[in-house]
């Protein structure tokens, strides 16, 4: 993939749900929602501020992170859907990042 995000923006990767409840019951798909964690796989330089000095981004590629359910722009690149957000955008990042990924 040659995809480059600029500014601020970020390339994130939506992380599935799992498809059934804690009681065993399975969720189709017209009833799920979308899955509001992600990671990051590309990142813009940063922002320049007034000064006109480059603000390095608090994310990186790899990092697992929650965003709010209308965030970003839904785009598929080579096939894979993929959303772009500004930094802004993103809640917070998930520390454990692997047991984050386990459990996707």
């Amino acid at each position: 993939m040659a995809f480059r995000p600029l500014q601020d923006r970020v390339l994130v990767r939506r992380l599935e749900e799992d498809e059934k409840t804690k009681g065993g019951i399975i969720i189709p798909d017209t009833a799920k929602e979308k899955p509001m964690r992600g990671e990051i796989i590309a990142t813009g330089p940063g922002a320049r501020g007034e000064d006109g000095v480059l603000h390095p981004l608090d994310v990186t590629s790899g990092d697992i992170v929650l965003f709010g359910k209308w965030t970003g722009t839904e785009v598929k690149i080579d096939g894979v859907e993929y959303l772009i957000m500004k930094e802004s955008d993103i809640l917070g990042v998930i520390e454990d990042a692997d047991a984050a990924r386990r459990a996707a």
